[in-house]
């Protein structure tokens, strides 16, 4: 057996890796969870935590732990910017977006109308209706 792999002993080495395979794959994503935990605390979402906490609350939602109000409201905040931004990209293909124009600069300033809302929230699973006194 000198030189000779089988596949016995394979299997074994393959065996005495995987843990230490894990355990630094465990590591490596703990140290990414902490670091994101402390780049969270150093930054100010758009979106108070205040209101995160109100509608948490409202929502049934009692949770003393300042991350996780602070991990919500950042999902909140990259949820409006989804939609925002797809909004944009639609009306900037449609080439149907309004266009305000200020005195002072020459630059275009792009207007979000609910035409332009209206299919992006829908792919999001979001209705919009519009009130019968529009209708």
């Amino acid at each position: 057996m000198n030189g000779i792999k089988t596949e016995k002993n394979d299997q074994t080495a393959f065996m005495k890796e995987e843990p230490m395979v894990e355990e630094e794959e465990e590591e490596s994503q703990i140290n990414v969870f902490n670091n994101v935990l402390q780049q969270m605390e150093n930054y100010t979402p758009t979106i108070p935590d205040a209101v995160t906490e109100h509608f948490l609350n409202k929502a049934g939602v009692n949770s003393d732990d300042n991350r996780v109000t602070r991990l919500i409201s950042l999902a909140a905040q990259k949820f409006i910017a989804d939609i925002v931004n797809d909004t944009y990209q639609l009306s900037k293909m449609k080439g149907s977006a309004q266009t305000a124009r200020s005195s002072k600069s020459k630059e275009k300033k792009m207007v979000l109308t609910m035409e332009d809302l209206t299919p992006v929230l829908a792919e999001k699973g979001i209705k919009v209706k519009k009130p019968a006194y529009y209708t």
